[in-house]
């Protein structure tokens, strides 16, 4: 299925979501354990058919942001041990025993109210301890975790599965990333009881897969936008991977108009046209994904080429400039992320051999002044999302 019938949508390859898993754990040692980081809808992408991929593709376990969306996961399928990474509310916690969760957890009143859970349920309720590092959200900090870490211990119902960290700066200060390695991995020495115990030792996130040491103490990996196709930074590992782009965003050309020299643009006039202009109206504006930030700063692809958004971003339209594309026409995809082929004239050649122009979701955030997370979730419901099953190459 294609968008020929849609106003606005987002493709999802996700025979590309496969081949960088399989990339990713190529890259890393043998031993280091898939945890498929699927918040957020899968970061905008869908969870349902993005997580039976990474099932069938061999991801070990999954995380996400809450219980709500770890019972949708569990849904899914059966089997994968599901990591809730934000704090659960004291209403919440029966879900955990309900859905088969494992709890974050960084406070002694956590582990308490827990504890009581599993007694009443006559079942052990599993947990990660988190610890903070530096990132100053979740977590105990990283002096104070023994005094936490004995309340697990003694804790009759409480089942330790794992102890992990977050690194805040992971993708712009190698420095401070090295310092939370350096503090979570003086933790671990302090903790010789987790010797010899089957637990997940995780900090690595996308971002700060190229400094995970093989031989560090470390047995998994969080893996969330690279996964999708976006490296977070440029390093020799993600260097090696070359993860592939997974998700698309195209909307139509709904009108064409001209317009003579000086007329003002969309709302609060802030760009006034300083020729005659033809005017390609979109059928998708910030209703559907597109931010108010990329007004008079983006560009779409039409045909190939590149056309700059004119005026502010509506909630349903927006507006571009076509007048150096006269062949443009009602009914044309314009591409926001992704690529189309380009015309003849145009060519460059690409790593298949074929010719297309390419807007990144990095070029597109960067228009907007955003990061590639947030342009990810924030293609809104409304916009369909079209999945390509395909296993080829």
């Amino acid at each position: 299925m294609n968008g020929s019938t849609h106003r606005c949508w987002a493709e999802i390859d996700l025979a590309a979501l496969e081949r960088n898993l399989g990339k990713i754990r190529a890259a890393l040692p043998s031993h280091i354990r898939y945890v498929a980081v699927v918040k957020a809808d899968a970061y905008g992408h869908g969870m349902p058919q993005t997580v039976a991929r990474l099932m069938q593709s061999g991801a070990d376990a999954f995380a996400v942001a809450n219980v709500y969306e770890a019972a949708e996961l569990r849904e899914i399928g059966a089997g994968w041990p599901i990591l809730v990474l934000g704090a659960v509310l004291p209403e919440e916690e029966p879900y955990l025993l309900d859905y088969d969760l494992v709890a974050t957890v960084s406070t002694a009143d956590e582990i308490e109210r827990l504890n009581k859970l599993g007694r009443k349920r006559k079942s052990p309720v599993r947990v990660h301890l988190k610890v903070d590092t530096g990132m100053g959200r979740l977590g105990i900090w990283h002096t104070e975790v023994r005094s936490v870490f004995d309340k697990i211990v003694a804790a009759k119902h409480i089942a330790l599965e794992g102890v992990f960290t977050h690194f805040s700066s992971a993708d712009s200060d190698p420095d401070y990333t090295a310092l939370q390695r350096k503090r979570f991995l003086q933790v671990l020495d302090k903790l010789p009881e987790l010797a010899g115990q089957d637990l997940l030792i995780h900090a690595d996130n996308s971002a700060g897969l190229d400094t995970l040491s093989p031989d560090s103490p470390f047995n998994a990996v969080r893996v969330g936008l690279l996964q999708f196709g976006h490296a977070p930074y440029r390093g020799s590992l993600l260097d090696r991977i070359k993860p592939e782009p997974v998700l698309s965003f195209h909307a139509r050309v709904g009108i064409i108009k001209e317009l003579p020299s000086g007329v003002p643009i969309s709302y609060s006039q802030t760009h006034r046209l300083r020729r005659r202009s033809r005017l390609a109206v979109l059928t998708a504006g910030y209703g559907d994904g597109i931010p108010t930030t990329a007004s008079n700063r983006a560009e779409v692809l039409i045909r190939g080429q590149r056309c700059p958004v004119l005026g502010r971003v509506t909630m349903d339209q927006t507006v571009v400039d076509v007048t150096d594309l006269p062949e443009a026409q009602p009914g044309d995809i314009a591409t926001m992320i992704g690529a189309q082929q380009l015309p003849e004239h145009l060519c460059e050649p690409d790593i298949k051999g074929l010719q297309f122009a390419r807007i990144t979701v990095e070029e597109f955030a960067h228009w907007c002044h955003n990061i590639p997370w947030e342009i990810f979730c924030s293609i809104t419901k409304r916009v369909p999302r079209m999945y390509r099953t395909s296993r080829e190459q």
